[in-house]
């Protein structure tokens, strides 16, 4: 037998006890005769055979497994329920006989558990309204004394001390929260662009991203679990090695099912961006006004500027699309088609920048083999050929 079910069986055999005892030992109540005593006893009986478990077995395992906000959020909640049912308990107990000792207790267990479920509900709420209201007040109330203190003349001279001494330290910058999304964990370029330098803030991982990835990484396609591994992977390695702070909060959305629209809520939520190559959540994110960094936005940005006339080294890998031509690529990945570039197969020879083409799938630069590339060391394959001037 499990144990809701003899909760379950306890709570019915309870309730039986309690209506018999109001019945024999209870003279204040109108005489009842005997069957409306057992139809209210089999009526209370399967009412506690159903709540039971939700009552007991419910709330301790929920206890169990709850993370500390929502335990935190449950106690707020119990607190306000409890303090309405005292002023609702004022006016139940002056009612007659055994409905003024019964009503004060139902009313202290409706509301004290309607506070527990809203107060657990909304804990997102309650915890942006004190961030946004009382942490606001108390910067708002620092400054005004740092601007008091700086009218005062006769600080002067240690002000000037103090801006010394700022100018010799580095600047504290403020800190702000960056979410990251699950297909930007899994590409791994984050962690390589922690270490730079250039992303100030704390990385912030909602608990449900990394549930996702979990996920991920129990799947039973190999591509995807592969994927999941690495995202992981590369978790483990913003930890241990980015000079970023990176945090995993339990925060959730409970009111959206999906992971993208979760990260857009929070980040609303939260005032702050999402870095991520989704190209479905970047436009959706946008469209509701949540700032979206994409990576793939910032490797096209950093690669080298290439304009017509100039001249580069580069590799012949393989062979073109079109007759005698050549393609190279440059150490970002940028294609460079040479014309009548086949005959430098395997050969690095310098080339002149034609022109520039920028497309959906990236940039394309075309060129053509810079005058002088027919040397005997250019291209190992056709020697004879190129030795001729």
């Amino acid at each position: 037998m499990s144990v809701k079910t003899l909760t379950r069986f306890i709570g019915a055999l309870v309730a039986i006890i309690i209506v018999a005892a109001v019945y024999f030992l209870d003279h204040t109540l109108p005489a009842l005769h005997f069957e409306w005593v057992i139809g209210i006893g089999v009526i209370a009986a399967v009412i506690a055979f159903i709540v039971s478990p939700f009552l007991t077995v419910v709330p301790y395992r929920w206890m169990r497994e709850a993370a500390a906000s929502d335990l935190v959020a449950a106690v707020i909640g119990l607190i306000v329920g409890l303090i309405i049912s005292f002023l609702l308990d004022i006016p139940l107990v002056n009612l007659p006989g055994t409905l003024g000792r019964i009503l004060p207790f139902v009313g202290t267990v409706v509301c004290g558990g309607l506070g527990v479920a809203l107060g657990v509900q909304r804990k997102n709420d309650m915890a942006h309204l004190f961030q946004t209201g009382w942490l606001a007040r108390r910067r708002e109330r620092e400054r005004e004394r740092e601007e008091e203190r700086e009218k005062e003349p006769e600080k002067e001279r240690e002000r000037g001390k103090d801006r010394h001494k700022d100018r010799s330290t580095p600047q504290v910058q403020p800190v702000t929260q960056i979410l990251l999304d699950t297909s930007a964990i899994i590409d791994g370029r984050i962690a390589d662009i922690s270490q730079t330098g250039f992303i100030s803030g704390t990385l912030v991982v909602p608990r449900f991203v990394l549930n996702e990835l979990q996920h991920i990484a129990d799947s039973a396609d190999a591509m995807r679990r592969n994927r999941g591994r690495r995202g992981l992977e590369m978790l483990n390695r913003l930890q241990k090695e980015a000079l970023v702070p990176i945090e995993i909060t339990d925060a959730n959305i409970d009111e959206v099912d999906e992971v993208d629209g979760k990260l857009v809520k929070m980040a609303q939520n939260l005032h702050c961006p999402i870095i991520t190559n989704d190209f479905n959540l970047n436009r959706v994110a946008e469209l509701q006004g949540v700032k979206v960094l994409n990576i793939n936005e910032l490797a096209n940005a950093v690669k080298p500027v290439l304009l017509p006339g100039e001249d580069i080294e580069i590799k012949i890998m393989q062979e073109g699309k079109e007759l005698g031509q050549g393609v190279g690529y440059l150490d970002d990945g940028t294609m460079i088609v040479v014309e009548g570039g086949r005959q430098y197969m395997g050969a690095v020879i310098e080339v002149t920048v034609t022109r520039v083409l920028q497309t959906v799938a990236g940039r394309m630069i075309f060129a053509h083999p810079r005058q002088g590339n027919n040397s005997p060391s250019s291209s190992p394959q056709t020697p004879s050929k190129q030795r001729q001037y």
